[in-house]
Parts: structure tokens; C-alpha cells; sequence
């Protein structure tokens, strides 16, 4: 990536770094330290996950999320949701304000709304760069060439290059509290053109973090 933008992206990460940690410093949870960092990389266009969403298919950004208490070990996911501004924080009104551990769709944004999650309009989550990365993948198939192709993330580039357009970019945070408790959550887009409903993995990804 050029240097601006990587400089762009380490201010972001600090950023939610910061906000995290500050948190656990005032004696706040490790859920609550997890949720905040997110936020702010959620709020950034610069990731795949709230506001720098990438799109489906279809031109829309649909929204996955998930939460979990390692000292609980409750979790709280969402997955498809279309106008809520900060997924992590439906994930976390899932993980404790229902019997459930994730819900979907219009589902989910109801409750999440009732729950006092902030709406937005589709249109909050519109990023020129992803929509462009959209227009390539497009592209791409029309001229034969596979919708989906393994890459070494080791080599992968956030910006630029077409095959990593549909892979990288979900945003995740662990957290230690002073309790020595642990929490972990993640939020992302999923990926560049993905059709049908499909729903990336975030609680399972929690889980791996706290492992």
C-alpha cells in the first residue's frame, strides 16, 4: 500500500487500541473494552466492517458480528444485517438480552433496534473504493475468471489488487480485563460479491480468538 494509506490504517488501529484500552485502565470489562475498539473500526471506512463494508452481488452491504465472554463463555452473534450502524453492539444486546446466540436478517434488526441500537440508511455504508472493488470482481467473472480464488494472506495487499478485493478486511479485538477475564469479538462485511444469503463465520472466529 502506498504510505499514506498504511499511515491512515495504523492511526485507525491506535485509535481502537486506545479506545480499548483506556476502558480496561478505568476498571471497565474486557467485553466492554472489546466492544469500544471495534466500534471505532467499524465507524472507519477503512475496513471491512460497518461503514467500510464491502458489497454483495446485488450492490448492498449486509453486516456479520459476533461477541463472546470467556468467562462465561456466552456469545451473541448477527449476521445479514443491512442498517445497523455497529453490529458488535447488536452481537452484544444478542449475547445479553435474549435466550439466543445469533439471529439474522430483518430479525436481528429488529430486535437490535429495540434493543437501542443506532439505524442508518443503506446508504451510510456506500464507500466509493468498495464499491469499485465490486465493479472489478464483476468484472472479473465476466470474463471467465473464477468468483472465488485462494491466496496466500502472507502476500495479500489491502488496496489494489483485485483477487484480494474479495478476502480481507474483517475487523477483530481480544481483550484481558483486570479480573483476568477474557472477551473477544469481530465484525465484517464478508466478502466482495458473495450471492444467496451467505453468512461469514463471526462466531466462530470469537471462539478462535479466545483460544
Amino acid at each position: 500500500m502506498t504510505p499514506e494509506k498504511e499511515k491512515a490504517y495504523t492511526a485507525a488501529l491506535t485509535e481502537a487500541l486506545q479506545h480499548g484500552y483506556n476502558l480496561l485502565k478505568e476498571g471497565k470489562t474486557s467485553i466492554e473494552a472489546v466492544q469500544a475498539a471495534i466500534n471505532v473500526m467499524e465507524n472507519s471506512p477503512l475496513f471491512n466492517a460497518g461503514k467500510g463494508a464491502v458489497f454483495t452481488h446485488d450492490g448492498k452491504n449486509e453486516l456479520d458480528a459476533s461477541i463472546m465472554d470467556g468467562q462465561t463463555l456466552k456469545a451473541g452473534a448477527v449476521a445479514g444485517v443491512t442498517n445497523i450502524k455497529n453490529p458488535i453492539n447488536a452481537a452484544r444486546a444478542v449475547m445479553e438480552r435474549s435466550e439466543h446466540v445469533m439471529m439474522v436478517g430483518k430479525g436481528a434488526e429488529q430486535f437490535a433496534a429495540a434493543s437501542g441500537c443506532d439505524t442508518v440508511p443503506q446508504s451510510y455504508f456506500f464507500t466509493q473504493e468498495r464499491w469499485d472493488q465490486l465493479q472489478r470482481t464483476i468484472k472479473e467473472e465476466e470474463q471467465g475468471r473464477a468468483a472465488y480464488i485462494d491466496v496466500d494472506p502472507s502476500k495479500s495487499k489491502i488496496y489494489g489488487i483485485s483477487d484480494k478485493d474479495k478476502k480481507f478486511g474483517t475487523v477483530g479485538a481480544v481483550a484481558l480485563d483486570n479480573k483476568g477475564n477474557l472477551a473477544a469479538g469481530t465484525s465484517t462485511g464478508g466478502m466482495t460479491n458473495k450471492r444467496y444469503g451467505r453468512v461469514g463465520d463471526p462466531y466462530y472466529r470469537c471462539g478462535y480468538l479466545l483460544q
